[in-house]
Protein backbone atom coordinates (compact mmCIF):
# COMPACT_ATOMS: atom_id res chain seq x y z
CA UNK A 1 0.00 0.00 0.00
CA UNK A 2 1.43 3.30 -0.66
CA UNK A 3 0.24 7.23 -0.44
CA UNK A 4 1.37 10.77 -1.57
CA UNK A 5 1.05 12.65 1.73
CA UNK A 6 1.98 16.69 2.66
CA UNK A 7 4.42 17.68 4.59
CA UNK A 8 4.16 21.39 5.88
CA UNK A 9 7.45 23.61 6.67
CA UNK A 10 7.18 27.32 7.44
CA UNK A 11 8.30 28.03 3.73
CA UNK A 12 5.08 25.81 2.10
CA UNK A 13 4.23 22.20 1.56
CA UNK A 14 5.83 19.58 -0.38
CA UNK A 15 4.66 15.89 -1.35
CA UNK A 16 6.33 12.50 -0.32
CA UNK A 17 5.77 8.94 -1.26
CA UNK A 18 4.93 6.99 1.15
CA UNK A 19 4.69 2.93 1.00
CA UNK A 20 3.68 0.90 3.94
CA UNK A 21 4.56 -2.42 5.36
CA UNK A 22 2.29 -5.34 5.99
CA UNK A 23 2.32 -4.43 9.38
CA UNK A 24 2.34 -1.36 11.41
CA UNK A 25 3.24 0.52 13.20
CA UNK A 26 7.01 -0.01 12.25
CA UNK A 27 10.00 2.03 11.79
CA UNK A 28 10.60 3.84 8.90
CA UNK A 29 13.33 4.43 6.28
CA UNK A 30 13.34 8.27 4.64
CA UNK A 31 14.63 7.51 1.01
CA UNK A 32 16.37 10.08 -0.49
CA UNK A 33 16.35 10.89 -4.42
CA UNK A 34 18.63 10.96 -7.06
CA UNK A 35 18.57 13.87 -9.41
CA UNK A 36 15.68 12.72 -11.28
CA UNK A 37 13.18 13.29 -8.53
CA UNK A 38 10.15 10.36 -7.15
CA UNK A 39 10.32 8.61 -10.08
CA UNK A 40 10.10 4.97 -10.49
CA UNK A 41 13.27 3.54 -9.62
CA UNK A 42 12.26 5.94 -6.14
CA UNK A 43 8.84 4.41 -5.57
CA UNK A 44 10.16 0.79 -6.35
CA UNK A 45 12.66 1.57 -3.76
CA UNK A 46 9.91 2.85 -1.60
CA UNK A 47 8.66 -0.84 -1.96
CA UNK A 48 11.15 -2.79 -1.41
CA UNK A 49 11.76 -1.18 1.96
CA UNK A 50 8.14 -1.56 2.77
CA UNK A 51 8.62 -5.14 2.02
CA UNK A 52 11.33 -5.06 4.48
CA UNK A 53 9.08 -3.82 7.14
CA UNK A 54 9.06 -0.38 7.33
CA UNK A 55 7.36 2.69 6.53
CA UNK A 56 8.93 4.14 3.34
CA UNK A 57 9.21 8.06 2.95
CA UNK A 58 10.60 9.46 -0.34
CA UNK A 59 10.18 13.42 0.07
CA UNK A 60 9.75 15.61 -3.09
CA UNK A 61 13.44 17.33 -2.28
CA UNK A 62 13.02 19.68 -6.10
CA UNK A 63 9.97 21.06 -4.80
CA UNK A 64 11.45 24.33 -4.47
CA UNK A 65 12.06 24.79 -7.88
CA UNK A 66 9.53 22.74 -9.16
CA UNK A 67 7.04 20.64 -7.53
CA UNK A 68 6.61 16.49 -8.12
CA UNK A 69 9.42 15.88 -11.05
CA UNK A 70 10.00 12.40 -12.20
CA UNK A 71 12.59 11.82 -14.95
CA UNK A 72 14.65 8.48 -15.89
CA UNK A 73 18.07 8.09 -16.99
CA UNK A 74 17.15 7.18 -20.20
CA UNK A 75 17.52 10.49 -22.68
CA UNK A 76 19.82 13.45 -22.72
CA UNK A 77 17.04 15.91 -22.62
CA UNK A 78 16.30 14.25 -19.27
CA UNK A 79 19.48 14.25 -18.16
CA UNK A 80 19.60 18.33 -18.88
CA UNK A 81 16.77 18.76 -16.52
CA UNK A 82 17.70 17.04 -14.05
CA UNK A 83 21.34 18.37 -14.05
CA UNK A 84 19.46 21.62 -14.26
CA UNK A 85 17.55 20.95 -10.63
CA UNK A 86 20.74 19.31 -9.30
CA UNK A 87 22.73 22.58 -10.15
CA UNK A 88 19.93 25.11 -8.61
CA UNK A 89 19.47 22.63 -5.16
CA UNK A 90 20.65 24.09 -2.39
CA UNK A 91 21.79 21.72 -0.18
CA UNK A 92 20.96 23.21 3.74
CA UNK A 93 17.67 23.86 3.19
CA UNK A 94 17.18 20.20 1.45
CA UNK A 95 18.68 19.05 4.65
CA UNK A 96 16.13 20.88 6.29
CA UNK A 97 13.28 19.75 4.21
CA UNK A 98 14.89 16.15 5.47
CA UNK A 99 14.60 16.64 9.33
CA UNK A 100 10.76 18.06 8.00
CA UNK A 101 10.21 14.76 6.91
CA UNK A 102 11.75 12.91 9.80
CA UNK A 103 9.65 14.88 12.32
CA UNK A 104 6.76 14.48 9.91
CA UNK A 105 7.44 10.29 10.06
CA UNK A 106 7.58 10.50 13.93
CA UNK A 107 3.85 12.11 14.11
CA UNK A 108 2.57 8.98 12.08
CA UNK A 109 0.37 6.27 13.60
CA UNK A 110 2.27 3.66 11.38
CA UNK A 111 5.63 4.87 12.40
CA UNK A 112 6.57 3.43 15.61
CA UNK A 113 10.46 3.57 16.72
CA UNK A 114 13.76 4.43 14.86
CA UNK A 115 14.28 6.15 11.39
CA UNK A 116 16.38 5.52 9.07
CA UNK A 117 17.88 7.55 6.21
CA UNK A 118 19.00 5.62 2.82
CA UNK A 119 20.53 8.10 -0.02
CA UNK A 120 21.17 7.41 -3.79
CA UNK A 121 23.57 10.08 -6.07
CA UNK A 122 22.35 13.43 -4.36
CA UNK A 123 20.42 11.73 -2.35
CA UNK A 124 23.79 9.73 -1.04
CA UNK A 125 25.22 13.10 -0.31
CA UNK A 126 22.19 14.12 1.52
CA UNK A 127 21.85 10.92 3.46
CA UNK A 128 25.73 11.55 4.86
CA UNK A 129 24.57 15.25 5.94
CA UNK A 130 21.11 13.98 7.10
CA UNK A 131 23.78 11.92 9.48
CA UNK A 132 25.53 14.70 11.05
CA UNK A 133 22.85 17.31 11.01
CA UNK A 134 19.42 15.58 11.97
CA UNK A 135 18.19 13.35 15.03
CA UNK A 136 17.90 10.49 12.37
CA UNK A 137 19.17 7.42 14.14
CA UNK A 138 21.12 5.57 11.42
CA UNK A 139 21.97 6.13 7.28
CA UNK A 140 23.12 4.55 4.69
CA UNK A 141 24.71 6.48 1.68
CA UNK A 142 24.87 4.92 -2.07
CA UNK A 143 27.48 6.94 -4.38
CA UNK A 144 27.27 10.44 -2.23
CA UNK A 145 28.74 12.26 -5.17
CA UNK A 146 30.44 15.44 -3.26
CA UNK A 147 30.71 13.43 -0.32
CA UNK A 148 34.58 14.36 0.25
CA UNK A 149 33.98 18.13 0.06
CA UNK A 150 32.03 17.72 3.53
CA UNK A 151 34.04 15.30 5.69
CA UNK A 152 34.57 18.65 7.98
CA UNK A 153 30.77 17.57 9.48
CA UNK A 154 32.16 13.97 9.80
CA UNK A 155 33.26 14.45 13.14
CA UNK A 156 29.11 15.58 14.04
CA UNK A 157 28.34 11.62 12.55
CA UNK A 158 27.15 10.12 15.94
CA UNK A 159 24.65 7.86 14.35
CA UNK A 160 25.67 4.89 12.56
CA UNK A 161 26.78 5.02 8.97
CA UNK A 162 27.22 2.85 5.45
CA UNK A 163 28.83 4.32 2.92
CA UNK A 164 28.49 2.47 -0.77
CA UNK A 165 30.67 3.52 -3.51
CA UNK A 166 31.67 2.50 -6.85
CA UNK A 167 35.40 1.86 -7.98
CA UNK A 168 34.83 2.55 -11.72
CA UNK A 169 31.80 5.90 -11.05
CA UNK A 170 32.40 8.79 -13.95
CA UNK A 171 31.15 10.78 -10.94
CA UNK A 172 33.46 10.38 -7.77
CA UNK A 173 37.10 9.87 -8.89
CA UNK A 174 39.13 8.12 -7.48
CA UNK A 175 40.74 10.78 -6.05
CA UNK A 176 37.59 11.86 -4.22
CA UNK A 177 36.60 8.30 -3.19
CA UNK A 178 40.23 7.79 -1.45
CA UNK A 179 39.34 11.17 0.60
CA UNK A 180 36.21 9.51 2.10
CA UNK A 181 38.07 6.10 2.68
CA UNK A 182 40.91 7.51 4.37
CA UNK A 183 38.71 10.06 6.85
CA UNK A 184 36.39 7.56 7.93
CA UNK A 185 38.87 5.18 8.74
CA UNK A 186 38.97 4.75 12.81
CA UNK A 187 35.05 5.91 13.04
CA UNK A 188 34.06 2.65 14.44
CA UNK A 189 30.75 3.98 13.57
CA UNK A 190 31.24 4.15 9.87
CA UNK A 191 31.28 1.45 7.80
CA UNK A 192 32.61 1.62 3.49
CA UNK A 193 32.51 -0.62 1.08
CA UNK A 194 33.08 -0.46 -2.67
CA UNK A 195 32.51 -2.28 -5.46
CA UNK A 196 34.96 -2.97 -8.36
CA UNK A 197 34.67 -2.29 -11.73
CA UNK A 198 30.88 -0.73 -10.69
CA UNK A 199 29.69 2.66 -12.02
CA UNK A 200 27.74 5.34 -10.58
CA UNK A 201 24.42 4.07 -9.64
CA UNK A 202 25.08 0.49 -9.97
CA UNK A 203 22.05 0.06 -7.58
CA UNK A 204 19.66 2.49 -9.80
CA UNK A 205 16.80 -0.18 -10.13
CA UNK A 206 16.21 -0.52 -14.36
CA UNK A 207 19.25 1.91 -14.76
CA UNK A 208 21.70 1.75 -17.51
CA UNK A 209 24.67 0.99 -15.02
CA UNK A 210 22.46 -1.61 -12.89
CA UNK A 211 24.95 -4.04 -11.77
CA UNK A 212 22.73 -7.16 -10.06
CA UNK A 213 25.32 -8.86 -8.44
CA UNK A 214 26.63 -5.61 -6.97
CA UNK A 215 23.01 -4.07 -6.45
CA UNK A 216 22.52 -7.65 -4.49
CA UNK A 217 25.50 -7.45 -2.15
CA UNK A 218 25.22 -3.91 -1.49
CA UNK A 219 21.57 -4.27 -0.63
CA UNK A 220 22.01 -6.72 1.27
CA UNK A 221 24.45 -5.21 3.58
CA UNK A 222 22.10 -2.05 4.02
CA UNK A 223 19.18 -4.66 4.98
CA UNK A 224 21.80 -5.97 8.11
CA UNK A 225 22.50 -3.17 9.21
CA UNK A 226 19.01 -1.48 9.45
CA UNK A 227 18.04 -4.84 11.32
CA UNK A 228 20.84 -4.07 13.40
CA UNK A 229 19.89 -0.51 13.78
CA UNK A 230 16.11 0.39 13.63
CA UNK A 231 14.64 -2.43 15.07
Amino acid sequence: MSDMLSISTPDGNFDAYVAYPAQTPAPAVVVLQEIFGINADMRETCEEYARQGYVALCPDLFWRQEPNVVLTDKTEAEWQQAMKYYTGFDMNTGVEDIAATIGFARGLSQVQGKIGSVGFCLGGLLSFLTAARTDVDASVSYYGGGTDQFLGELPKIRVPLMLHLAEADEFINEEARNRVLAAVQGHANVEAFTYPGCHHAFARNQGVHYDAAAAQLANGRTAEFFRTHLK
